[in-house]
């Protein structure tokens, strides 16, 4: 008797929470099944979706860096939301198609979502980064009606990317380096402003080098965001919570994420809530 399993693909993949956070539920909820990391080399992506596209115990595949833009040109179908944002990171066969969807976008806006409920006056975003995260990112601010300041190493890619997936809107790209200096800027200090600080970027990330953000350029009463998980409290995370500052980690948005693309992938709901807690436990956060 065989086993059903699913599996996080990527290029390094060892530092992948992944495979914790999935066994874990699928532990809590007795079901039979497996889930694993991979690693897959952007040379090998095909020959991996035509092996696995074979396999009738396999029930897909999470995708994360580098390859959340190059699997799109392999897959039979998008799903409305990955074909928005132009990445995917959760892939599942489907009568016999390959599948790519995007679950970053609700990973990304479930920690958030008691603030968005709220009203503001204005809700402003500091984005930095123009990969594949990014554009997950970006997409969720956008739609939950928050102006963007993308910034990224390239700024002409930085506006490119704003204009694909926010044409119209008031929305600003910059210089990544620009957030590096200081700077005297002065901040609008009212209450009901919404202020976000994102570190969509690989920087921080345990192999990559440090992210330069000068703490100058942060608005009053912000939140800092950032998407590494390894090591899960970054400089960056530590830097706002010595200002006095409101933080989410990486690995809210890897749960939220991972919640989605499960229920894809063994057909339940995963335990939540309190579960959180016994999970961050288990992950050693």
């Amino acid at each position: 008797m065989t086993t059903p399993y699913a599996e996080v693909i990527g290029d390094p993949i060892a530092q992948s929470r992944s495979p914790a956070i999935h066994g874990f539920w699928l532990d809590r909820l007795g079901l039979d099944g497996a889930y694993r990391a991979t690693r897959v080399g952007t040379d090998e992506l095909g020959d991996y979706l035509a092996t696995r596209r074979a396999d009738p115990d396999w029930r897909g595949c999470n995708v994360t860096m580098p390859h959340k833009q190059a699997v799109i040109g392999l897959l039979d179908r998008l799903d409305p939301l990955a074909a928005r944002v132009g990445a995917v990171n959760t892939i599942v066969p489907e009568a016999g198609a390959l599948v790519g969807y995007n679950t970053d976008v609700p990973g990304f806006l479930e920690p958030l979502q008691p603030l968005l409920d709220q009203a503001h006056l204005f809700r402003m975003a500091r984005v930095l980064g123009t990969g594949g995260a990014a554009r997950a990112v970006v997409t969720a601010l956008v739609e939950a009606g928050v102006v963007v300041v993308l910034a990224g190493r390239d700024p002409a890619k930085a506006r490119a990317l704003l204009d694909e997936l926010a044409p119209g809107g008031d929305h600003h790209a910059i210089d990544l380096a620009h957030f590096a200096a200081p700077t005297d800027f002065a901040f609008d200090d009212r209450d009901g402003i919404f202020d976000l600080v994102v570190n969509a970027t690989a920087l921080g990330m345990t192999g990559h080098a440090p992210l330069a953000f000068d703490m100058t350029h942060t608005p009053p009463g912000a939140v800092f965001y950032d998407i590494v998980t390894s090591p899960l409290d970054t400089a960056f995370l530590r830097a706002a919570r010595g200002a006095g500052l409101a933080t989410i980690d990486g690995l809210a948005m890897l749960i939220g994420q991972a919640d989605h693309a499960f229920r894809r992938f063994f057909g339940a709901h995963p335990p939540r809530g309190g579960a959180d807690r016994d999970l961050r436990t288990r992950l050693g956060a």
